[in-house]
């Protein structure tokens, strides 16, 4: 009696964190560097690609993102960097990373966070599969290898998923 107690017990705590208003804002990161010098496996930022992680704080700013993530590539951490470092006057953003591989397990820990709202970098595939995750239909495809500006903010609001694809 009291096992099936506590399993139902955790279950109901747990359907109030997933209950939970949220936003999520995902993107690709910036421009790479894709010239015949830069390492293929972990290339940098271009300069463009540098202005473009400096004009996703502007972006980001107005969510005031409780945790950014990040795959653990030079290009996704150099994406966030500026915003990391930038959104808030008197501390700065952790850059948690994340498996780029484990989507499900990653959607799965954001819905469960008591946190609200989430800034997530990502590649030309898994962001538009991780926006589907979250927003739990199949509506974005993978990026084109030369797309760099999209960002999928998907919102939880009393239990109603929304979500879209915006250009920045």
């Amino acid at each position: 009696m009291k096992v099936i107690l506590f399993s139902l017990l955790l279950f109901a705590f747990a359907n109030i964190n997933f209950a939970q208003d949220k936003i999520f804002i995902l993107m690709r990161h910036a421009e790479k560097d894709v010239s015949p010098t830069a390492d293929k496996a972990n290339p940098n930022l271009t300069e463009a690609g540098k202005k473009r992680a400096e004009k996703l704080l502007e972006v980001v700013k107005k969510y005031r993102p409780d945790e950014i993530f990040s795959t653990n590539f030079i290009r996704t951490r150099d994406t966030v960097t500026p915003s990391a470092i930038n959104l808030y006057d008197k501390y700065r953003l952790q850059i948690q990373i994340y498996d780029h591989t484990e989507l499900d397990e990653l959607a799965k820990n954001l819905l469960a966070s008591k946190s609200k709202t989430f800034v997530i970098v990502g590649h030309n595939t898994t962001t538009p599969m991780l926006a589907n995750i979250l927003a739990k239909e199949d509506k974005f495809n993978a990026l084109d290898e030369s797309e760099y500006d999209k960002i999928f903010i998907i919102k939880i609001k009393k239990k109603q998923i929304t979500s879209e694809k915006i250009v920045y």
